[in-house]
C-alpha cells in the first residue's frame, strides 16, 4: 500500500533545473559539486545536485500562494548567484544549452544517477536538458488521480506556453521544445495512461517495482504524476521560460488549473493518440501549433485553445489573488515564448554567445 501524505490545498512547490555557464566562454561549467560545498544550512534544502555536474536544481519551500513562490525563488537565486561569482559562473534557464555537447558533461557522483546513466547509455549522454516541475498540494489520493487524468488534456498547452529549447549542440532543431523529444527517449517518460483510481495507481506501481522495471515512484518520468510522499500532483511537462515573470505566471496558471479541476466532475478517458498529437504540435510548432479538442475532436489553433484555458481558470486566478500574473500570461501569446525570442536573437546576431548574454540581461525584465 502506498500512503498519500495529504497536503493542504492548494500549496505550491517548485523545482527549477538550471545550467551552470562559464561567464567567459558561456559553455556549460561542470562545477556543481564544488558549489554545493559552499551552501549553508539555511539553503541546503533549496539547492541540490542534478544528473550532470553542469546543472543545479533550486527548490522552493512549501508555499501557500504564488507571491510566496515569487519571493522564495528570487531569494534562492540571489543567494546562489552570489556564490557563483566565486567561480566566474552564471545561471542559464533555457531548457537546452544552445551549443554545449552532451558527451562532454560529467555525471554527478551519485549512486542513483550512476545507475540511470549505466542503463541509458547514449540516450543519457544526450540528455542534458532542464525543466520546470510544479507540485500542487492535494487533500486526498482520489482527487490526485482525478486531477492527474484531467491535466493530461492541458499538458500540451502548458508546454506550448513554456517552450525554450529550439537549439541543440549548435543546431536549430526546427522544434520549439527539443527537450521534449530528448525526454521522451527515456523509459517510462512522456504522457501517462488514464488511471481508474488510486488503487489502480498502487497496483501499477507495485507490479512495476516487482518486475524490477522501477525502484520507486521517482522512476515514473511521466509528464504529470501523483507524488505520494509530498501529497501533490507534479506537473513535469514544461520547458523553463527564459524570463522570471513568465516562470511565476506559469506556476500561477498551473495552481489555478489544478484548483479548477478539483472542483469539476472527473474527466473521461481520452485516446492517448490525440493527447500525444497535441503534445507533438506544441513541441514542434509552439504557439503556432494545432490543438485537437479531445472531447469534440474539433481543431483549434494552439493560441485559441490557450485562450479557452485562460477563460476556464480565470475565476480561480482571481480567487487565489493571482490576477496580476495573468497579464504576463496574456503577453506571452503576443510576444512569444523563450524559443521564439531565442530564434529572433540568433537570427539577428548569428552568435549563440551574444544570444545567451542578452537572455541573461533580460531575465528580470
Amino acid at each position: 500500500m502506498i500512503k498519500f501524505n495529504s497536503s493542504p490545498e492548494p500549496t505550491i512547490g517548485v523545482e527549477i533545473e538550471l545550467q551552470l555557464v562559464d561567464k567567459n566562454n558561456l559553455n556549460l561549467n561542470n562545477i556543481s559539486s564544488k558549489v554545493l560545498t559552499e551552501i549553508d544550512n539555511n539553503f541546503s534544502d533549496n539547492i541540490k545536485c542534478e544528473l550532470i555536474e553542469s546543472m543545479i536544481e533550486i527548490n522552493t519551500n512549501i508555499c501557500s500562494n504564488i507571491e510566496e513562490v515569487e519571493k522564495d525563488i528570487r531569494k534562492t537565486l540571489n543567494y546562489l548567484n552570489e556564490i557563483l561569482k566565486n567561480y566566474n559562473t552564471e545561471l542559464n534557464c533555457t531548457s537546452l544549452h544552445p551549443f554545449a555537447i552532451g558527451k562532454n558533461q560529467i555525471i554527478t557522483n551519485n549512486d542513483r544517477y550512476k545507475r540511470i546513466m549505466h542503463d541509458l547509455q547514449m540516450v543519457g549522454k544526450r540528455f542534458i536538458s532542464q525543466g520546470l516541475h510544479v507540485h500542487i498540494g492535494i487533500d486526498n489520493p482520489e482527487d490526485a488521480i482525478k486531477v492527474n487524468n484531467a491535466l493530461r488534456i492541458y499538458l500540451p498547452l502548458l508546454l506550448a506556453l513554456s517552450t525554450s529549447s529550439p537549439f541543440f549542440e549548435g543546431e536549430d532543431t526546427g522544434l520549439h521544445s527539443y527537450r521534449t523529444k530528448l525526454f521522451e527517449a527515456l523509459p517510462l517518460a512522456g504522457m501517462p495512461d488514464y488511471l481508474n483510481n488510486w488503487n489502480h495507481f498502487e497496483n501499477l506501481t507495485k507490479h512495476l517495482e516487482g518486475a524490477g522495471i522501477i525502484n520507486s515512484v521517482k522512476d515514473l518520468w511521466w509528464d504529470v504524476r501523483p507524488h505520494p510522499g509530498f501529497g501533490t500532483v507534479e506537473i513535469r511537462v514544461c520547458d523553463i521560460p527564459i524570463n522570471f515573470k513568465e516562470i511565476i505566471a506559469l506556476v500561477a496558471l498551473i495552481q489555478a488549473l489544478v484548483v479548477t479541476l478539483i472542483k469539476l466532475d472527473p474527466y473521461k478517458d481520452t485516446h492517448i493518440q490525440i493527447l500525444q498529437s497535441n503534445k507533438w504540435q506544441a513541441a514542434r510548432y509552439g504557439l503556432n501549433g494545432v490543438f485537437v479538442d479531445p472531447k469534440t475532436f474539433k481543431k483549434l489553433s494552439m493560441r485559441k485553445a490557450i485562450e479557452n484555458l485562460y477563460t476556464l481558470v480565470e475565476p480561480e486566478i482571481t480567487s487565489l489573488g493571482a490576477k496580476k500574473y495573468f497579464y504576463t500570461l496574456e503577453k506571452i501569446l503576443n510576444t512569444g515564448t523563450g524559443s521564439n525570442k531565442q530564434r529572433k536573437l540568433y537570427t539577428s546576431s548569428k552568435n549563440f554567445k551574444k544570444m545567451l548574454k542578452i537572455i541573461r540581461e533580460q531575465f528580470y525584465q
